[in-house]
């Protein structure tokens, strides 16, 4: 990676100078320990990119697209547990950002975006480039700032910050008409934190926890389903110590994925629309539920009124109260910081009373694994998502876009570690991965980075090549290319009785020269022999290469729990 590119905290001082509010915002960016940020200039921001010329220390992607700027800074917040920034002009420019914006709410993933707008004597005269992102954005922000004011830059940035990190963690917008950026001030660091109606974390109940904990010794099946706020609240070893003391089997969600090692004896693999066997099967007959960091979406219970039909208690440990029941009745409800809540369970919980349930859930494990039918003739998605899994040795960062390859990534992959797969879940937004990846390699610069993309999403977001390649950023790119929407082809296939619409995906572009025209070394692979020998190659490449692996079309993607059928009704694909 090109160095310099990386940026340590800075302490800023109080200036007796006169400076602009563009000025006031990059001095607000370096004092909350921002590396880098990713953006794309526009008329109502160059106050801002002109202030950038004078400072050195501030590190600045610029990405080919809005959109690859606010999934970089996802993918960068993700993967190392900090705040995500990154810079758009006016109008089309904050549009551009709003499906990112709308990932990371959904996935509660820390950014600050900041916007240009038009000058405040333009607002609402339909000005040029003039649009009300503040407006647009508010059901998809944790909160949102208009600046009026450059006065309240150094509070608005530290509120900000504050606001994305704590509590369950998502995006929060700064718009600044381009007359404020201009704004002359006398600059003065916030460290103020009075923000009205917002307490970040709740305190947790201990009453709450002592009723898990009751539940728990008296259950005899009983089944954790971890989900992303493990990893987001820095909880995984919690859970891995809370797991061995309880001995409770595991089923993760797909963001949950990395929370609890996969090689576990008690993981059962991940559970929901394409979930393990033993995983589904499991939730289906327990006689206690305990989500810890999942929200119950409906990837994840199917057909809610059949979901955990066994269960007597179901126990919800998050946040976020207003998680609690929103679509599953809970019983136990644990409101509170997830490291918090299992570190004041873990020396008072006793083990359950689950031997004879551990047995049967691993006995289902050898009876029905993820397996595929492999072939000698042919490429198959399932080998390559195993042969990175065994060649990086599970330590990889994974990111991916959104369709078949994601869900192979999340059955095949054998994850050793938190924050090692950012994808889109809520969202499920295509286009995501490659992004994502760019952002992930940045803040993790020592870890190899792998971007899984299919043939339709590599396409929405291709251009961001030219980064990786001007940048030296060393990602390794994947497309796992079947010609077609696979995810789609399935779903058509198996509820739309075959009648396949608008999936082909003929006239695509060679990926390899495609990435050759970047700068970016490229190769192909059509078999197993020549599969393993150009992602040997690959990995041993210094800088960034793309890999593409030629499959079937009509590959797909089993278990399969279809629309409106509970967990325990799979098409297992034999």
């Amino acid at each position: 990676m090109e160095k310099g590119l990386m940026s340590t905290q800075h302490s800023v001082q109080q200036s007796d100078d006169w400076i602009t509010g563009s000025e006031a915002l990059l001095r607000g960016l370096l004092s909350e320990g921002v590396e880098c940020v990713f953006g794309y200039p526009g008329g109502n921001v160059l106050y801002i990119y002109d202030a950038m010329v004078g400072h050195p220390d501030f590190k600045h992607i610029l990405t080919r697209h809005e959109q690859g700027a606010v999934h970089a800074a996802d993918g960068y917040a993700r993967s190392t547990g900090k705040v995500g920034v990154c810079i758009a002009t006016s109008g089309p420019g904050a549009t551009n950002l709003v499906t990112g914006i709308a990932t990371a709410y959904m996935d509660s993933v820390p950014l600050v975006v900041i916007t240009g707008n038009v000058s405040t004597a333009l607002m609402g005269t339909d000005a040029f480039q003039e649009a009300d992102i503040v407006s647009m954005t508010m059901p998809i922000t944790k909160h949102n700032y208009l600046v009026r004011d450059a006065d309240d830059l150094p509070r608005i940035i530290h509120e900000a910050f504050y606001i994305a990190n704590s509590g369950r963690k998502g995006p929060v917008l700064i718009d600044i008409p381009k007359d404020v950026s201009n704004q002359k001030i006398r600059f003065q660091p916030s460290n103020r934190l009075s923000i009205r109606g917002y307490t970040g974390a709740p305190s947790i109940n201990p009453m709450e926890t002592e009723q898990l904990i009751q539940a728990i010794a008296v259950a005899e099946k009983p089944v954790i389903i971890a989900g992303g706020g493990v990893v987001y609240s820095n909880a995984s070893a919690e859970l891995l110590s809370f797991v061995d003391q309880t001995k409770i089997p595991v089923a993760s969600t797909l963001l949950g994925l990395g929370g609890f090692p996969s090689g576990h004896p008690l993981s059962l693999g991940m559970l929901g629309h394409h979930g393990t066997y033993s995983a589904n099967m499991a939730i289906q007959n327990a006689d206690l539920i305990i989500s810890i960091g999942s929200r119950f979406d409906d990837r994840v219970t199917m057909k809610v009124d059949g979901f955990a039909p066994h269960a007597k208690l179901i126990a919800h440990i998050d946040i976020d109260p207003a998680e609690m029941s929103k679509n599953i009745k809970t019983n136990i409800a644990c409101i509170g910081d997830i490291k918090a809540v299992l570190s004041y369970a873990i020396p008072k919980a006793r083990p359950s009373q689950s031997g004879r349930w551990i047995h049967e859930a691993q006995e289902n494990k050898l009876k029905y694994p993820l397996r595929y039918e492999d072939s000698e003739n042919e490429l198959k998605p399932q080998f390559v998502i195993e042969m990175i899994s065994e060649t990086t040795r599970g330590d990889a960062i994974i990111t991916t876009d959104v369709g078949q390859h994601q869900m192979w990534v999340a059955q095949f992959y054998k994850f050793n570690r938190p924050r090692s797969l950012i994808t889109s879940g809520g969202l499920g937004t295509m286009g995501f991965g490659f992004p994502a990846a760019i952002g992930a390699q940045i803040g993790n610069p020592d870890r190899l980075v792998v971007s899984v993309n299919g043939d339709g999403g590599m396409q929405m977001c291709a251009q961001e090549m030219a980064i990786c390649s001007i940048h030296q950023i060393p990602v390794k790119i994947v497309v796992i290319n079947n010609q077609v929407l696979g995810m789609v082809r399935q779903q058509q296939e198996l509820m739309y009785d075959k009648r396949y619409s608008q999936i082909d995906l003929a006239g695509s572009p060679d990926f390899v020269k495609l990435a050759e025209a970047y700068g970016i070394k490229g190769r192909r692979a059509t078999t197993k022999a020549e599969a393993s020998l150009i992602w040997k190659e690959a990995m041993a490449t210094q800088g960034p290469v793309l890999v593409e692996f030629v499959v079937s079309k009509d590959e797909n993607v089993y278990p399969m729990v279809l629309a409106g059928t509970t967990l325990d009704q799979m098409i297992m694909g034999d």
